[in-house]
């Protein structure tokens, strides 16, 4: 019997080269991402947060700065390791498959920076939203921080390099039944690794019929961090809040 491949999601994400090539992301502009969802969605102290797919965690620490009881879940052990070394009484760390519904709920569950669309079967997808509802207490809110899937195809690079310390990447990306992939092929000295990044290309209509089916309204809907209104052709992000019809 041969042994499955693991998923490019549970070999990508646990690996050193994962959070150098992404090392210089914009940890202002999350920041500032924070503050303005918190603002608009008007939070008490004491709501409790859900931050699923957490990665190490800088969206959870940043909220539990602010005074935020947080929890954090991601499938990454790697990942959640380094995370707990920042958990304390009122910021927690575990790992957990994000299709699978967790045990508590929340006033507010988060699901940022494209951490969706991962698996190659629609119906998986759609567990994470239905594992979204059901961390919800009642009049809870969700959201989901998406690309904007039209946007991205239509300016996708075919292929660029970085190099950060001392190491290449060499990354390749196109679009192929539904989902946006990018090859990454990493040379460490003599040593070459190739890896995966695939999301499955979700429009903006495809979460309307997906949130609906799970029996949540979508309340509004922003295409940047300064949560400016959603245009499909000019904004960067696809920013979704939506609360429980039950």
């Amino acid at each position: 019997m041969t042994k499955e491949q693991p998923k490019w999601y549970q070999s990508w994400f646990d690996t050193p080269y994962y959070h150098i090539l992404y090392k210089n992301r914009d940890y202002n502009e999350a920041e500032l991402f924070i503050k303005n969802l918190v603002g608009y969605l008007n939070l008490d102290k004491e709501d409790s947060i859900l931050d699923l797919a957490c990665g190490k965690g800088r969206h959870s620490i940043f909220l539990n700065s602010l005074g935020f009881s947080v929890t954090g879940l991601d499938l990454s052990q790697n990942s959640i390791e380094q995370a707990q070394t920042h958990a304390s009484n009122s910021l927690h760390f575990e790992v957990h498959d994000m299709r699978v519904s967790f045990s508590t709920q929340f006033e507010i569950v988060l699901n940022l920076f494209t951490s969706f669309g991962y698996f190659d079967d629609d119906t998986d997808n759609y567990r994470v939203i239905q594992t979204i509802k059901s961390s919800l207490k009642p009049n809870g809110i969700g959201v989901i921080d998406f690309m904007n899937s039209p946007l991205v195809i239509e300016n996708l690079i075919a292929q660029n390099f970085h190099e950060d310390e001392h190491i290449q990447f060499e990354l390749k990306r196109h679009l192929k039944d539904g989902f946006i992939t990018k090859n990454i092929q990493v040379t460490d000295g003599n040593k070459i690794h190739n890896y995966q990044e695939k999301v499955r290309a979700y429009s903006f209509q495809d979460f309307e019929t997906m949130l609906s089916k799970a029996g949540l309204h979508l309340l509004d809907c922003f295409g940047n961090y300064k949560l400016e209104p959603f245009n499909v052709e000019t904004s960067e992000r696809l920013i979704l809040i939506f609360m429980s019809n039950d």
